[in-house]
């Protein structure tokens, strides 16, 4: 704060004071509960060339964009991704979207991510149609929910996903933008049963189940690992890694179940029959 004094011997000290902090003090007042608005313009001016404080400032709800866009641009892979995961705060945040999808940390998947982000062009209705048609409401309120999200843009949509309520998450776990999809998968709202419900849904794309399945929070609940074993969608390397994890009897029935892949059918068959051989 001094180093911002009207005075011009005041700032000169407080200025060469600062140079003989070291890069820990910064990064430990940037994480502190309430940085006064000084140290971030200090951080984001003079600091930039460190990858430490650049996380820092991304990290801290309150580091104003302007900081934001410069500091992305010298994130480690690391915090990349993990700014990746929050979606509450890349869709609400056109800068900071605009200056992390020129990342070259990025996987080409998330850069498709963050360009449906970018995009302001709404859904066109048939998207929602079929989804809509299947939710459990009357048909004037299937109608009001199919028009609202036809005209949402990507980033409403993804906020709609996080914070909306079970009949809209059922509409937009099947949006055509991957980035929707993800933040339902990510709500802080979404439900035991829900999930349940999506890990058995052939009409979901393999990425929605493939995200299911390296949860390890869904991955908890037996009903949701069995609904994806059982799912046909569901791919293949995901089912055959948990397969083991299936109890005897309900192994027993995947052995016969004809809607799933040959290979793991007989998987299934060779698990059963090493168990039987064991108990021998």
């Amino acid at each position: 704060m001094l180093s911002e004094d009207a005075d011009d011997s005041v700032r000169e000290r407080a200025g060469n004071a600062l140079l003989s902090q070291s890069i820990e003090a910064f990064v430990a007042a940037l994480n502190g509960d309430n940085p006064p608005m000084q140290l971030f313009r200090y951080c984001g001016g003079n600091l930039l060339d460190k990858p430490v404080i650049a996380e820092a400032l991304i990290k801290n709800p309150r580091c104003p964009v302007q900081f934001l866009t410069p500091a992305v641009k010298v994130l480690p892979t690391s915090a990349v991704q993990e700014l990746m995961l929050d979606l509450e705060r890349l869709s609400s945040n056109r800068g900071l979207v605009a200056a992390l999808v020129l990342s070259p940390s990025l996987t080409a998947d998330q850069r498709q991510q963050l360009e449906e982000l970018l995009a302001d062009k709404p859904a066109p209705e048939s998207a929602f149609t079929q989804a809509v048609a299947q939710i459990d409401a009357t048909d004037e309120q299937r109608v009001t929910l199919l028009q609202r999200l036809a005209g949402l843009r990507v980033v409403e949509r993804v906020q709609l996903a996080l914070k909306g309520n079970r009949e809209e998450r059922m509409a937009l776990i099947r949006d055509p933008c991957k980035v929707v999809q993800r933040a339902v998968l990510q709500s802080s709202r979404i439900t035991d049963r829900e999930v349940e419900t999506f890990s058995s849904m052939a009409s979901l794309t393999d990425e929605v189940l493939r995200l299911i399945a390296t949860s390890r929070n869904f991955r908890r609940n037996y009903t949701v690992v069995l609904n994806l074993m059982n799912n046909p969608k569901t791919p293949l390397d995901i089912t055959l890694h948990m397969l083991t994890s299936i109890t005897a009897p309900d192994l027993k029935k995947l052995a016969a179940n004809r809607n799933i892949s040959d290979t793991l059918r007989s998987a299934a068959n060779r698990l059963q029959v090493q168990r039987t051989q064991k108990r021998e």
